[in-house]
């Protein structure tokens, strides 16, 4: 009932209806009704007691914001379900209050879980028209200690695309350079010594492949590792800081980088939006800071920076119709461009970016062909109009540029694509199904692209 719930959103957590009465004249054909609620005594939270699953509580305690004495908020009893839900190894979370007030006028809460399966595997498959197939799989423990400590091993292949004048004439012509692959292990440590603070540790290895004959493009292989720990602030908010060591060489029209960068990265996030894979209310914002000085053991002086945000507006109750936008932007300093590590340089374009063109295949050009830049902007428009309870339309607009300077700006080409999309909605996430053509293609570009893959493009 509204009435009971307004109530409760106002701080009475014990409201109730007390009485109803009903009469009804039948000569009139009308009825009288009267509802009686008692608001019940204004409360706050009381002590947060956790039962239940294999995950050691005090562990699930600091994913908990709640504070005893705080005034009652079912909302705030939801972003605890939501907070806890992020632990991987916690499967049902059910929040339970008691009936009655404690001693010092607050309300007891309960928290009871049950676990996941501690083992996980999984295997996903995408395909774009334009950047071609690929597969991933991954296996994931996510209980090793009994602290909800997750290890997560994910391995992927694509093919990719030549850049060198040569074509494909069938499986005879394929080669171990024609396939890129990702190997990437993580290991998360959450509520180090009872705190709000997760510990990760990371390692990747990659080769990829970027850009298409026409336009040129760079090969690069990295290793890279990374030590840290986040701080979760609350529900919402996080801050990672720790310490990133990599080793990557690369090719392109420029030449042939070997790097080793060895310093600080930090990265901020705020997300309050509702659904991770389709969300239909609130934000997400990030910054990230890398930090890779010579002092520190890097070839080379390098200083990375890009802050990004989206955000999501229902029109209606059901959320039905939903509005969503993106903007990202980026800027390098440190060392000239020759000498910067292309994975570490600035593209735009694919599925994730601007839908119609390769994959970072929008970019400053030497030679007639993609080098990358120092400076990024990119941003996205969509209107996600649900049909049926299944399935939903989503026309799109994105665009975006990478620049030659360390100070973002549209001095450089900017690649504008717009398309519609198909969504197929299921409880796990929608399925995506995009149609996208570039609007103001250059020579080497596709006419138009298709991505299929799982969730929302952002």
């Amino acid at each position: 009932m509204k009435l009971i719930d307004w109530f409760r959103s106002n701080g009475h957590p014990l409201a109730k209806v007390a009485d109803v009465k009903a009469s009804v004249d039948h000569a009139a054909a009308a009825m009288d009704f009267r509802l009686r609620v008692e608001a019940g005594p204004k409360a706050g939270i009381g002590a947060v007691t956790i039962s239940g699953g294999d995950v050691d509580p005090r562990v699930v305690a600091t994913h908990v914001y709640l504070r005893e004495g705080e005034p009652y908020s079912p909302e705030r009893l939801a972003l605890a379900k939501t907070s806890i839900a992020k632990i991987p190894a916690i499967g049902g979370i059910r929040v339970r209050e008691a009936d009655e007030l404690d001693a010092n006028g607050n309300l007891p809460v309960f928290i009871d879980l049950t676990e996941r399966p501690r083992h996980a595997v999984g295997l996903s498959a995408k395909y774009s028209t334009v950047d071609g197939p690929g597969i991933a799989g991954y296996y994931e423990d996510r209980n090793i200690f009994g602290g909800g400590e997750r290890l997560r091993l994910e391995a992927s292949a694509s093919l990719l695309q030549r850049i060198d004048g040569t074509s494909f004439t069938g499986f005879n012509n394929l080669g171990a350079s024609d396939f890129g692959a990702r190997f990437t292990g993580t290991f998360i440590k959450p509520g180090l010594f009872g705190t709000a603070n997760d510990l990760l540790i990371e390692a990747t290895a990659f080769r990829e492949r970027v850009g298409n004959n026409d336009l040129g493009g760079y090969t690069d292989d990295t290793v890279r590792g990374t030590f840290g720990v986040i701080h979760r602030f609350s529900e919402a908010a996080s801050l990672q800081a720790g310490l990133q060591v990599e080793q990557s060489k690369s090719q392109d029209v420029l030449g042939r980088v070997d790097a080793t960068l060895i310093g600080f990265t930090a990265t901020g996030r705020y997300d309050t939006t509702d659904n991770p894979l389709d969300p239909t209310r609130g934000v997400r914002l990030s910054a990230t800071v890398n930090a890779y000085p010579k002092l520190m053991g890097s070839t080379i002086d390098l200083f990375e920076a890009r802050v990004a945000g989206s955000a999501y507006y229902a029109l209606d109750e059901q959320a039905d119709y939903v509005l969503a936008g993106r903007l990202a932007a980026g800027s390098l300093a440190g060392a000239p461009l020759d000498q910067i590590p292309d994975a570490h340089r600035f593209f735009a374009g694919g599925g994730g970016s601007v839908r119609g063109y390769g994959f970072n295949t929008i970019s400053p050009m030497m030679f007639g062909q993609i080098t990358g830049g120092r400076g990024l902007i990119e941003g996205s428009a969509e209107v996600r109009v649900r049909i049926t309870p299944t399935i939903g339309l989503v026309p799109f607009f994105d665009f975006g540029t990478a620049s030659r300077s360390s100070l973002p700006g549209f001095d450089d080409y900017v690649g504008y694509g717009a398309g519609l999309g198909l969504r197929y909605l299921t409880p796990v996430g929608p399925i995506r199904l995009d149609v996208a053509t570039p609007l103001n293609p250059r020579p080497g570009d596709s006419r138009y692209a298709i991505y299929v893959s799982i969730g929302q493009a952002f």
